[in-house]
């Protein structure tokens, strides 16, 4: 009974306290990956979470914008000229602007993004936002983002209570007149959405003709590829055309490649694999040194190196497997505890789940790899 179960499980079980410590580091590594993987997934998908939400096929933007914290203006006048393009059913303009928002309560100002539509047409994929486009009508009226930072105020409490909310925003009066739910993100802690009116009226210095997004809505059935084809033949080159996952990418691709906020992450996935590495290392390294006799005798009985080598590699891979276990639960447990106080969109994925699991094996395998060194020392000599 005893020769069907494999070596490598004998020696990982048998000393139960060195499990316990192994499958506890081997945890606390994955766990430590799991949270860096998890924020930048989330931080990444907030950034982007507006520009999916737009109700477009394709969009015009500047060729030099890069994110929604420095956005750049081009002619209004560009948008309307794809109209004359066959499958171009019709468009739409966006403002987008930082303003300050003073809180109703503290009456302290802060920064909050500004997005200016046309009150007639959705320009969101949010029912919130859709269903109040009427409110927008009249000027000085306003959607507040409810999942914004908690320091613009308890908005959406207020709201919720009375039907409306007066405050200031840019320093002019405004009434806010529904809510919706975006969150914050790189580029802002908060969102308001208001009519193109109303927007030029809070930045009067701003040019109506020019605007940072334009939208564009294809006929049915209209090939998109193919009239994206034919604006950026057509267009001049001082605007871009692209559709809205190309939209987001730019702007994911800044946060993480134009800014430290990628290599910040990268590091912590880094630490955390080696910290599983050292940790698995010990653990192995120190049943290899108690048990040398054992694998000393195992040689003199004929067992080659390569033989004692696949034991050890066994023996790390049920270590990542018995390691990784306790660690996704735990990480999946966080990452709900941490969208119920944050509302960042932090979810375990499949993806992520393989790809932790896939460097828990190398973790482990490398260590067994670095204590295989101590196994080949084993000298049939020393024990007879």
């Amino acid at each position: 009974m005893f020769n069907k179960i494999p070596l490598a499980w004998l020696q990982v079980t048998r000393e139960k306290t060195r499990l316990a410590v192994a499958i506890s580091g081997i945890a606390f590594a994955d766990l430590l990956i799991f949270i860096q993987m998890g924020f930048e997934g989330a931080l990444y998908d907030s950034a982007v979470k507006p520009h999916r939400s737009l109700q477009a096929d394709l969009v015009l933007i500047n060729p030099q914008l890069q994110a929604l914290i420095a956005v750049k203006s081009f002619s209004r006048e560009r948008l309307y000229q794809t109209l004359s393009y066959e499958g171009v059913a019709s468009v739409s303009p966006l403002y987008i602007d930082s303003g300050l928002w003073r809180n109703p309560e503290t009456r302290i100002t802060r920064a909050i993004l500004v997005w200016g539509v046309d009150p007639a047409k959705p320009v969101f994929k949010l029912p919130e936002v859709n269903q109040n486009l009427d409110q927008l009508k009249l000027l000085n009226q306003v959607l507040f983002d409810q999942a914004g930072r908690p320091e613009y105020g308890t908005i959406a409490d207020s709201f919720n209570k009375t039907g409306t909310l007066e405050t200031e925003l840019n320093s002019k009066s405004i009434s806010v007149k529904g809510l919706f739910t975006n969150g914050s993100s790189f580029a802002a802690d908060g969102n308001v959405i208001t009519s193109d009116s109303t927007f030029l009226q809070l930045f009067p210095d701003r040019k109506p003709e020019q605007i940072e997004v334009g939208l564009i809505n294809l006929t049915p059935g209209a090939d998109i590829e193919q009239v994206r084809s034919q604006l950026i033949a057509g267009l001049p080159d001082d605007v871009k055309v692209l559709t809205t996952e190309e939209f987001a990418q730019i702007e994911k691709d800044y946060w993480a490649s134009g800014t430290g906020i990628g290599f910040i992450f990268g590091l912590g996935v880094g630490v955390g694999f080696i910290v599983g590495i050292v940790i698995v290392y010990q653990i192995l390294y120190a049943d290899v040194s108690d048990h040398l006799p054992e694998y000393a005798t195992l040689k003199a009985m004929g067992y080659t190196n390569l033989y004692l080598l696949g034991v050890l590699t066994q023996e790390a891979l049920l270590l990542a497997i018995l390691g990784f276990l306790p660690g996704f639960a735990l990480s999946f447990g966080l990452y709900q505890v941490t969208y119920a106080a944050t509302l960042l969109p932090i979810s375990m994925t499949v993806d992520r789940a393989v790809t932790v699991f896939v460097l828990t094996v190398i973790m482990c395998s490398v260590s067994g790899a670095i204590a295989m060194r101590k196994l080949r020392s084993a000298d049939p000599a020393d024990v007879f």
